[in-house]
């Protein structure tokens, strides 16, 4: 009786290949880790691929002024609470529903508007990227998830 050969390997080769078919970037983790060729984060805690984060704002945010970019940009990069869970919540909220920023209108007062993480209504706008053997280190552990995915991660 033959052997079935399968292994994890096999799965995330797949999983890998079937977001390339979808039109996602798919990367070596590694490549873009601290130390890698081409490296995207400044250390292994970094999940957010920051510069790719400030290249997309603005273009899935033509009509908001720099600061208001900038104001999206921080509150996506440092969470209000202790709490992970809470910060998730915040997270997907901003991800549906758009980010709060504030926009000094023409008569000189200031208003609220929207920025967005992805823009829905024209999808092929946003860039998505799939990475394996993606390394975190967290409160000394570290975790490697097979293939992580990004979306409106910028382009390069």
């Amino acid at each position: 009786m033959p052997r079935n050969n399968f292994y994890e390997s096999h799965l995330e080769e797949a999983t890998l290949e079937w977001f390339e078919e979808l039109g996602y970037e798919v990367v070596f983790a590694p490549d873009i880790a601290p130390e890698g060729e081409y490296p995207e984060r400044e250390d292994y805690g970094d999940v957010i691929l920051t510069e790719r984060l400030k290249e997309a704002l603005p273009r899935i945010n033509p009509r908001l002024p720099n600061e208001a970019v900038e104001e999206a940009l921080r509150q996506i990069l440092f969470p209000q609470s202790p709490s992970l869970i809470m910060n998730n919540k915040a997270f997907q909220k901003m991800i549906t529903d758009g980010i709060d920023v504030q926009v000094k209108r023409a008569d000189g007062a200031y208003g609220t508007e929207k920025a967005y993480v992805f823009d829905f209504a024209k999808p092929l706008i946003n860039d998505f990227m799939a990475a394996n053997q993606f390394t975190v280190m967290e409160h000394g552990a570290e975790k490697r998830p097979d293939v992580v995915v990004w979306a409106s991660v910028g382009s390069h």
